[in-house]
């Protein structure tokens, strides 16, 4: 007979990736964020607590993304006024902001409940590298 394990949160252990995103797809390492920002990696994942690692992203501004893409999609924001809807586009965005193209993204793959917040200050995005960080091993997600 199985029985079902209840966790607390002292029973969460928090790990520290740091994913370097150079040359490397929006979506693929987006949703690969994604899951290890819920917790879905470890044995010990429960949907009703945060389980997330904290994630480290460096060289966002060098993500791989197609020549149609950075023309046509389009990113929008209302000031709440008429006449106040603006649009941007990802090349446009990317130059202004690379930071936010990533953290929306992966912000748009987490479950929409009341831990979405808290799963978010868990990551960490920087549009270079960062600087004194020489000696920390890198995940390779290809």
């Amino acid at each position: 007979m199985f029985k079902t394990r209840f966790f607390s949160p002292k029973d969460i252990t928090r790990d520290w990736f740091i994913i370097d995103a150079k040359d490397q797809n929006l979506g693929k390492i987006s949703s690969k964020i994604s899951k290890i920002l819920i917790g879905k990696h470890k044995s010990n994942y429960s949907s009703n607590l945060v389980f997330s690692d904290h994630v480290v992203v460096i060289n966002a501004k060098h993500l791989k993304i197609s020549e149609k893409k950075m023309s046509e999609k389009l990113y929008y924001t209302h000031s709440g006024y008429p006449g106040g809807l603006h649009e941007k586009s990802l090349k446009r965005l990317l130059d202004e902001n690379p930071t936010f193209v990533l953290y929306n993204a992966i912000g748009g793959m987490l479950p929409k409940n009341k831990l979405k917040d808290k799963r978010m200050k868990y990551l960490h995005i920087f549009a270079d590298n960062m600087e004194g960080f020489e000696n920390i091993k890198f995940i390779d997600l290809k």
